[in-house]
C-alpha cells in the first residue's frame, strides 16, 4: 500500500472554511479537570464557538488513549465530519501522539481526504502515525472493504521553520513508505514469496533507486562454500539465495552493514513445528523485509553513508533432501555447526551473511531476525531484544526506545558460550538447555562477527508480527519492526557517527 498523499497546510479559520478535507483531526487530552482539547485545535474550537471539549464529553469522551469521538460539524466548518482522537495523560509524548494518530487512521476509511491537527504536537509522529494507521493488506481479498484515507493535509506546527517542516514531512514519509512497504513483504502468502521471488521483487526496488544488486543462486552458493544457507534451504523444491544491495551516499563517512533473516515460510524443518499457529511462520523473513526496506530508505533519504544490505533467503521444509538433527554444516568462512534443532534455522542462516558481511569492512553492523521464542518468553510480543557490543548495543537500543518500537538491552553472559560447545564441530547451534535461549543465540552469532566491528542483534520474534486485535498505527499481521529503529540508527551515525 502506497503511504497516503501528505501536504503540510496552515490551519486557521479562513482556511477552515475553506478546506477541502471531509474530516478534521482534533486530539484530546485527559486533563486534571476533565477532557482538554491539545494545541493545534484552537481553530476548530474556535468554529464550535469555544464548546468543542464541551461537546466532546457530552458525547462519552474523556480523552483516553486512541479513544476516537466522532462529531458532525453541522455547517461549522466546511468539512463534514470532526473527530477527535485520545492522547491520554498530559505531558504527551511522541509516541502518544503517533499512536493516537495511527487510532485516527484506521477510523479514517473510507474518507478520500481528511486533515490532521496533531502534528502541531509532533509533526513526525503524526504523520507516521496515520500513514502506519491507514495501512491494509487487501490484495487477496475479494471484497476490500473500505479503502484507507487517499489524501491527508498535515497542520503547520507553531515551532520551526518552513524548510524545517518540510524536512520532517519527507523524511516521515519516506519512514511510513519503508515499513509499510516490510509490511506489505511480510504479508504476502509463502505461495507467492518464496526465496526467488522475495529476491526478483527484492531486485525491482532496488533498480528502481539505482542501488547495486547482486544474487547469488543455489549453485553459486555452493561453489562459494555458503553452507548455513545451503543446509536450511536443501529440503525445499524452492531453492535458497542471497540477495545483497548496495547504497553509497554522497561523502559517505562511515560502513554500515544491515542483515535480515529471509525464512520464507518455517515449518522447523525435520524438528517440526506444532501445527497450531504454524501459519504465522509467514513472517518469518520479516528482518529480511526490514533491512530490504532500511536499505532503499537510506537511499531515498540520502544519508551520507554506505549501506549494504545482506539478505539470505530460505525455505525450511521437511523432505527426503531435508538436513538433519545430528549433520555438521561448513559454514562461509569455514568454522562449522554441528546441527542439533533443525528448528534453529535463522542463526544458520544468518551466520553466512554475517561472515559475507564482514568481507566488505563495515564499521557497524545490525542483524535483526525472528529468532527466537526465548525473547518472546522475556519480553512479550511488543519488546524486541537487542544484543551485541555493549555500546553500540545500548545505543541501539536507546534509539529503539526513542522511536516507540520498544528495543531493550540484553546481556551475552560468557558462561553461556561452553553450553554451545560440540562433540564433533566447532560448535553447535543451539544449547542443551531451555534457560537463556535468547542470548544464547545471540552468543552464536558473536562467533561469526569480526572483532573489530561495533555491532548489534535485534530478535523481532513477537514484535514483528500482530495476530492480536489494531492498538495504535499497529493493524493485524506484519508491523514493519524495527524499520524505524534502523532508520533512527542509519540517522544518529550519519550525525554523529
Amino acid at each position: 500500500m502506497a503511504v497516503p498523499k501528505l501536504a503540510l497546510t496552515e490551519v486557521t479559520e479562513a482556511s477552515l472554511a475553506k478546506t477541502r478535507a471531509q474530516t478534521v483531526v482534533v486530539g484530546t487530552v485527559q486533563g486534571t479537570g476533565g477532557l482538554e482539547l491539545a494545541p493545534g485545535a484552537e481553530a476548530v474550537d474556535a468554529a464550535f464557538g469555544g464548546t468543542l471539549a464541551d461537546v466532546l464529553a457530552t458525547l462519552g469522551a474523556t480523552g483516553a488513549a486512541e479513544e476516537v469521538v466522532k462529531v458532525p460539524s453541522l455547517g461549522r466548518l466546511a468539512s463534514d465530519v470532526v473527530l477527535a482522537v485520545g492522547l491520554g495523560k498530559p505531558e504527551v509524548t511522541a509516541e502518544q501522539v503517533r499512536r493516537a494518530s495511527g487510532a485516527a487512521g484506521r477510523a479514517l476509511a473510507g474518507t478520500k481526504r481528511a486533515l490532521t491537527t496533531l502534528s502541531a504536537v509532533d509533526l513526525q509522529a503524526a504523520v507516521e502515525g496515520i500513514a502506519l494507521g491507514a495501512y491494509t493488506f487487501t490484495e487477496y481479498k475479494s471484497d476490500k472493504g473500505d479503502k484507507p484515507v487517499s489524501s491527508v493535509d498535515v497542520a503547520t506546527p507553531a515551532e520551526g521553520s518552513a524548510k524545517q517542516h518540510r524536512a520532517t514531512l519527507k523524511a516521515a514519509t519516506a519512514i511510513a513508505d519503508a515499513v509499510c512497504t516490510t509490511r506489505d513483504f511480510i504479508n504476502t502468502p509463502p505461495n507467492d514469496l518464496f526465496p526467488a521471488s522475495f529476491a526478483d521483487r527484492a531486485r525491482t526496488l532496488a533498480d528502481a533507486e539505482n542501488l547495486a544488486v547482486e544474487v547469488l543462486d543455489e549453485k553459486q552458493l555452493k561453489r562459494k562454500g555458503f553452507g548455513g544457507i545451503l543446509g536450511v534451504g536443501t529440503g525445499s523444491t524452492r531453492q535458497p539465495r542471497l540477495v545483497r544491495i548496495s547504497y553509497k551516499g554522497p561523502k559517505a563517512r562511515k560502513k554500515v552493514a544491515l542483515v535480515g533473516k529471509g525464512i520464507t515460510f518455517d515449518t522447523g524443518g525435520i524438528s517440526l513445528k506444532p501445527a497450531a499457529g504454524m501459519d504465522s511462520m509467514t513472517s518469518d523473513m520479516s528482518g529480511a523485509a526490514a533491512v530490504l526496506s532500511s536499505v532503499l530508505l537510506a537511499a531515498k533519504l540520502k544519508y551520507p553513508l554506505e549501506v549494504t544490505a545482506y539478505i539470505p533467503l530460505a525455505e525450511n521444509m521437511p523432505s527426503g533432501s531435508a538436513y538433519r538433527p545430528g549433520d555438521v554444516l561448513t559454514m562461509y568462512g569455514g568454522k562449522t555447526v554441528e546441527v542439533l534443532n533443525t528448528d534453529a534455522e535463522g542463526r544458520l542462516v544468518l551466520a553466512d551473511a554475517i561472515v559475507r558481511a564482514g568481507e566488505d569492512d563495515p564499521d557497524y553492523l545490525i542483524e535483526t531476525s525472528t529468532l527466537t521464542g526465548a525473547q518472546v518468553v522475556a519480553l512479550g510480543n511488543r519488546t524486541a531484544g537487542v544484543m551485541g557490543s555493549d555500546e553500540f548495543r545500548d545505543r541501539v537500543a536507546e534509539l529503539g526506545q526513542a522511536t516507540g518500537e520498544n528495543a531493550w538491552p540484553m546481556p551475552l553472559p560468557e558462561e553461556l558460550r561452553s553450553e554451545l560447545d560440540s562433540k564433533l564441530a566447532d560448535l553447535a547451534n543451539v544449547t542443551g538447555s531451555r534457560w537463556g535461549g535468547m542470548l544464547a543465540a545471540g552468543i552464536f552469532l558473536r562467533e561469526f562477527v569480526p572483532e573489530d566491528v561495533a555491532w548489534a542483534h535485534i530478535d523481532i520474534a513477537g514484535p514483528s508480527y500482530n495476530t492480536a486485535s489494531p492498538w495504535g498505527y499497529t493493524g493485524k499481521g506484519g508491523t514493519g519492526v524495527p524499520v524505524r529503529t534502523i532508520a533512527a540508527v542509519l540517522a544518529d551515525i550519519a550525525d554523529n557517527g
